[in-house]
């Protein structure tokens, strides 16, 4: 066998397998002539083909790409929850512009009517935080921004103006607009125990009223005034021998009135007071089947023997027992106050003689005074009250006629004595229970 020695030392074709024999057939057509072999080519050799390569490797080690690329997990929803957030401020900030849209529009519930004073020379910023200070509106800011865009800023006035929580903007700003000047006020103080006359001629000093009998003629109702709507001005009766109807319900206090106030409002307010301050006593006055009048009467009487309140309750005391008691020496009911009665002593300031009524009406001019007025006050000469009041009492005065000291009535407390200024025992208050105690107790008051 002869070796190929030819460059590249290629091994030597294996020989072609003979094909096998087949039977005679016709001569097929000429053919090409077979194919030149190839040379060999090393590379193509299976056995001298270099190794396949190694897949690139992502990682350094296998521990490194577990912890670099862990298995998938659920991600957190961070979309939807976004999505929900914006959902709920859109939702939030709806209800805002709904509750400021409500207090625009006046939708909210409505307060009571306050009267707010506006400078001269206020801005709308300033009107704005007045009118958040006042309660009127829950947003300053808000009134100042609607003031301004809706151009009516510049038309806000200075004054008093009566406003109330729950008006709408454009209301207020209407009333806003409207001229207001600031009236003047004067303060009046009404002392318990003050007659009519008297409260009169307060209103006359202070420049508030022409005369005493302009104010009486109003009080009274003489004039056309009617001051019906208080249930008390309805109950006052029309009994005989009464002086005057208003006596008794001009209510004792400091006021502030208008320099320019109507007679009918100055007298109106003294009564609207009056209403507000015995409102809570009328179930116990009717319990105890009396009547607002009655109690108003001895009250004045209790005012003007007393007028402090840690004596007040026991001299109403005694005023019962008076006019209530079983006792045969009190059998003719009198009150016998000096108060009101024949007794002319200055120091005892008498309705019937040296009072200002009785100023008012003459009578100490006259020299004498009317058989009818005497047959109606003099509490010596009748049995009961009066036809009326002689003064004005305050609440204690008036609760106290109400309501007498229990114990001193169980007691059977029937004289009282003050003590002399000019004395040893000036304002104390000496309490008897029969004529004889009482004789001592003036001696000792020093009278």
């Amino acid at each position: 066998m002869k070796i190929n020695r030819n460059a590249g030392a290629q091994p030597p074709e294996p020989p072609a397998p003979k094909a096998p024999q087949q039977p005679a057939r016709t001569p097929a057509p000429a053919q090409d002539p077979a194919p030149r072999r190839k040379a060999y080519d090393v590379a193509q050799d299976p056995a001298f083909a270099a190794p396949p390569a190694e897949p690139e490797k992502f990682f350094e080690a296998e521990d490194d790409y577990e912890k670099e690329a862990p298995a998938r997990r659920r991600r957190f929803p961070w979309a939807l929850l976004i999505v929900l957030v914006m959902l709920g401020l859109a939702a939030f900030g709806g209800w805002q512009l709904l509750q400021l849209y409500r207090e625009v529009d006046g939708a909210g519930e409505s307060g009571e009517l306050t009267t707010v004073t506006v400078e001269q020379g206020s801005s709308v910023a300033n009107i704005a935080d007045l009118l958040q200070e006042n309660g009127i509106v829950e947003h300053g800011w808000l009134f100042r921004f609607y003031a301004q865009y809706s151009g009516q800023a510049e038309g806000l006035q200075y004054g008093d103006f009566e406003l109330y929580r729950g008006m709408s903007y454009n209301d207020i700003l209407v009333a806003l607009s409207e001229q207001k000047v600031r009236r003047q006020t004067t303060r009046v103080t009404i002392p318990e125990g003050t007659t009519a006359v008297a409260v009169a001629q307060i209103f006359v000093d202070a420049g508030l009223v022409d005369s005493v009998e302009t104010f009486l003629a109003c009080a009274n109702g003489e004039d056309g005034s009617d001051f019906s709507q208080y249930e008390f001005w309805n109950l006052i009766p029309d009994n005989e021998g009464r002086l005057l109807k208003c006596e008794g319900y001009l209510f004792p206090e400091t006021y502030e009135f208008y320099t320019d106030a109507t007679v009918y409002e100055l007298v109106d307010t003294l009564y609207a007071q009056f209403d507000q301050e015995t409102a809570e006593l009328m179930d116990t006055i009717a319990a105890k089947g009396t009547t607002l009048d009655e109690v108003v009467i001895l009250a004045s009487f209790i005012q003007e023997e007393a007028g402090v309140p840690e004596e007040d309750y026991k001299v109403s005391a005694c005023f019962h027992n008076r006019l209530e008691s079983d006792d045969p020496l009190w059998s003719s009911h009198m009150l016998e106050s000096n108060a009101s009665s024949y007794i002319t002593q200055d120091v005892e300031n008498n309705y019937l003689w040296n009072s200002p009524m009785a100023e008012y009406m003459g009578w100490p001019q006259a020299g004498a005074i009317p058989e009818d007025v005497l047959n109606a006050y003099d509490t010596y000469r009748i049995s009961g009250l009066p036809a009326g009041a002689i003064s004005n009492p305050g609440f204690a005065a008036i609760d106290a006629a109400l309501n007498p000291d229990e114990g001193f009535m169980a007691e059977g407390y029937y004289f009282f004595v003050t003590g002399n200024p000019n004395g040893e025992h000036p304002g104390e208050y000496f309490y008897a229970k029969t004529a004889d105690e009482h004789n001592a107790n003036v001696a000792t008051a020093g009278w």
